[in-house]
């Protein structure tokens, strides 16, 4: 039951945390693939094939794309090539989750 809390704590939290930045973004694919890495990083804690210090640092690459975001959008627009450089980060923490996600190593699942 605490565990089903937590991950709809981080859920909610990780959307009031992008609400603010969808005001300037043309594009709401940024916080829209943001919002869906963070499900998986959590998905892959609760099923045990990442272990917490992966999940940290995968969570540490969203907030550095999320920095860099706010840095982009605090002239008061995202341009195509700030969009760009935005997606192509996401992409490359995306193939990190994933490559996380499919190691060799073994660890124990949540309980």
């Amino acid at each position: 039951m605490n565990k089903y809390l937590l991950s709809i704590a981080s859920v909610l939290m990780v959307t009031a945390l992008s609400a603010p930045a969808f005001a300037g973004t043309k594009d709401p694919r940024v916080n829209g693939h943001q919002l869906r890495q963070h499900e998986r990083i959590a998905q892959g804690v609760k099923s045990g094939e990442l272990t917490h210090a992966e999940a940290k640092d995968l969570r540490g690459d969203q907030k550095g794309i999320r920095q860099e975001e706010r840095q982009f959008k605090s002239d008061g627009k995202l341009t195509k090539n700030e969009r760009q450089e935005l997606h192509q980060d996401q992409g490359a923490a995306s193939k990190e989750i994933y490559q996380e996600k499919h190691d060799a190593q073994e660890r124990p699942k949540a309980q």
